[in-house]
């Protein structure tokens, strides 16, 4: 379920430089295509207004049961040359038809600017006879000395109630001040089949009150609904206040389409009761709507344009105006392809300038996909 959130400056940026250049898209999808020896590389160089410039190298490699995805972020040092500032290192294993395990490790700087291990989270996942699984992953922070400590444990167990009705329980556990884990947080998903084009999912999360009882903090309502090339998803987001009363806080909503010459067009409108510049009244208003179109060409390029519009918290009553302008391009090639994705942002004097710009190149054409809408569909 796909849903618009604002974004400060700040995490834009985040996104643009570490998060959201197109060849992160394919670490999935070139996964899944059979290739028991498909590998690619990308690099990625971004750069923005006011900010020192950054290199991601991007590598896939995959062979027999063993997949190695590497995420490198470089930096500009003080020499004018890139060095290491954060990584991640993610292995998965299919140790057999039925199980799989992943263990993926964060790598950042020490004070001495060296490349150490910050943390460390292994998965193991089982796929169950009659469509049952279970998942259990534990997460590990390395502490002064560089040795590991378990910081969360989770447990997942997804259970086929029936051919249309679908049940997972998470339980997420953190250390406990006398020692071991405790329970800290549990969640109930139940995904129905309500007919042959729509699914209903509701999810609701518990905490511990201070006696220890388990008490509803959230419940997420969603309903996505496929139309043949056409699609719309809803999700309701309900929380409980001080009192424990639950209240409806936020609203997401979203169309998809694509028109007979293979045009898309998402546009996510995201409801509120927080208003940016406003006094919150109790009520859901909308604070953020994003349009996205995308095309691919005869030669394959793919270009899309997205607009994000928001409030003015200087005066929020005007309604909503664009704030933020992307563009992405990819070009195929025969070694390969390349990309290119700017960001503009509406300034105080509501001129709109470049802040981000990533031009990425990447020796596998799949490996660079611009994603203009989610991609789950009906179960």
């Amino acid at each position: 379920m796909s849903r618009a959130t604002r974004l400060s400056q700040l995490t834009l940026l985040a996104i643009a430089c570490f998060c959201s250049n197109p060849a992160i898209w394919a670490q999935t999808s070139d996964s899944q295509t059979g290739d028991a020896n498909a590998s690619w590389t990308a690099t990625t160089d971004s750069q923005g207004d006011n900010v020192n410039p950054t290199r991601t190298i991007e590598s896939h490699t995959q062979s027999g049961n063993r997949t190695l995805d590497k995420q490198t972020v470089q930096r500009r040092g003080s020499d004018g040359e890139f060095e290491f500032d954060q990584g991640i290192e993610k292995e998965t294993l299919q140790i057999n038809a039925s199980t799989t395990r992943i263990i993926t490790r964060r790598f950042g700087r020490d004070g001495n600017g060296v490349k150490t291990l910050l943390q460390v989270m292994e998965e193991e996942r089982h796929r169950l006879p009659g469509g049952d699984a279970n998942v259990a992953s534990s997460t590990s922070n390395a502490d002064a000395n560089g040795n590991l400590q378990l910081i969360r444990r989770q447990t997942e167990e997804t259970k086929k109630i029936n051919k249309d009705v679908e049940e997972t329980n998470t339980t997420v556990m953190f250390p406990s001040p006398n020692g071991g884990l405790t329970p800290a947080m549990k969640i109930q998903e139940r995904r129905t089949r309500a007919s042959e084009d729509t699914v209903e999912s509701q999810t609701t999360t518990l905490r511990p009150d201070g006696a220890g009882n388990w008490q509803v903090d959230e419940i997420r309502q969603a309903t996505a609904r496929q139309e043949g090339k056409n699609r719309s998803t809803e999700e309701r987001i309900s929380r409980a206040d001080s009192e424990g009363r639950l209240g409806e806080v936020s609203r997401a909503v979203s169309k998809e389409s694509e028109s007979a010459s293979g045009d898309k067009r998402a546009t996510v409108e995201t409801y509120s009761i927080d208003v940016p510049g406003s006094v919150p009244d109790g009520r859901l208003h909308l604070v953020e709507r994003a349009t996205t179109t995308g095309r691919v060409s005869s030669t394959g390029q793919q270009s899309t344009e997205q607009q994000v519009e928001q409030p003015n918290p200087g005066d929020p009553g005007s309604g909503l105006q664009v704030t933020i302008l992307t563009s992405d391009n990819v070009r195929p090639g025969p070694s390969g392809a390349q990309a290119m994705r700017i960001i503009q942002m509406r300034d105080a004097n509501g001129s709109f300038g470049v802040v981000s710009v990533d031009t990425t190149k990447s020796d596998n054409v799949h490996a660079i996909q611009v994603q203009i809408a989610p991609s789950e569909q009906p179960k």
